[in-house]
């Protein structure tokens, strides 16, 4: 019997006055597989990651979390039930160190009553574990997060979320703003975060990047499910000409 999905969409539509952003979409998030969610601007990926990590209430349609049907009211609710939303700004103060962001807003503490203080020998033993965890080697836990690579402050970020108990991770554009050796890094740990068991949503416009880590792909266009492909059934061209509207009037290459 095929396992339940972590998370599930099921013809979810998202209006907003007289705009329809979103209509009869569907997504599911299995356990080690990556789902990626590509659309050139505008094809409605901002409303489903707004949907699927608790900002919006979906107008239609229904959401499930392990089978069970779920209603968010705020991405706490979500992040209650394991799933979490690295988003393009990361969440990151840059003067911080890498331990601080890694805990910040749960800090953890030892002693009791007028003793009681930041366990930092904690936090930074921690952090430089969880990073390793996913291929991220941090020489020093006290370096300022603004001092870091952009591939290595999105591995702070997964990382961070993993720790806390994630088990669907979904990803806004983490490789957008990257150049190659960057992207290629945050792409293996999105490989990486796959084998550790958890779900991944990976929300992109690049088919390249959905290629080299993707075992789902669905292209949204105009607020709906245009393609949906497995894993060796499109090539990055094919998903690329799906996404805009050349795949109307393109024949493919052979």
């Amino acid at each position: 019997m095929r396992p339940r999905p972590l998370l599930e969409v099921d013809r979810v539509s998202k209006r907003f006055g007289r705009v329809v952003a979103l209509e009869d979409v569907s997504v599911r998030a299995e356990a080690k597989q990556v789902t990626c969610i590509l659309g050139d601007n505008g094809a409605g990926k901002s409303t489903l990651i707004g949907i699927l990590s608790g900002v919006h209430s979906p107008s239609t349609g229904r959401y499930f979390v392990d089978g069970v049907e779920v209603r968010f009211r705020a991405p706490r609710d979500a992040i209650e039930r394991g799933i979490a939303t690295v988003h393009q700004d990361l969440a990151l103060i840059p003067l911080m160190s890498i331990w601080r962001n890694f805990f910040l807003g749960s800090e953890p503490t030892r002693g009791a009553g007028p003793f009681r203080r930041l366990d930092i020998d904690h936090c930074r033993s921690t952090a430089m574990a969880a990073l390793a965890g996913i291929g991220v080697n941090i020489r020093d836990p006290d370096q300022p997060v603004g001092t870091l690579s952009g591939g290595e402050r999105q591995s702070v970020a997964i990382a961070r979320a993993i720790h806390f108990g994630a088990r669907v991770l979904i990803l806004d554009e983490p490789t957008a703003a990257l150049g190659v050796r960057q992207a290629g890094a945050v792409l293996r740990y999105i490989d990486a975060t796959r084998d550790r068991g958890l779900g991944v949503v990976f929300i992109t416009h690049n088919p390249h990047h959905a290629c080299a880590v993707g075992d789902r792909f669905i292209v949204l266009r105009h607020g709906r499910v245009d393609r949906v492909f497995q894993r060796g059934e499109v090539t990055a061209g094919e998903l690329a000409r799906h996404m805009s509207a050349e795949a109307d009037t393109v024949p493919p290459v052979d």
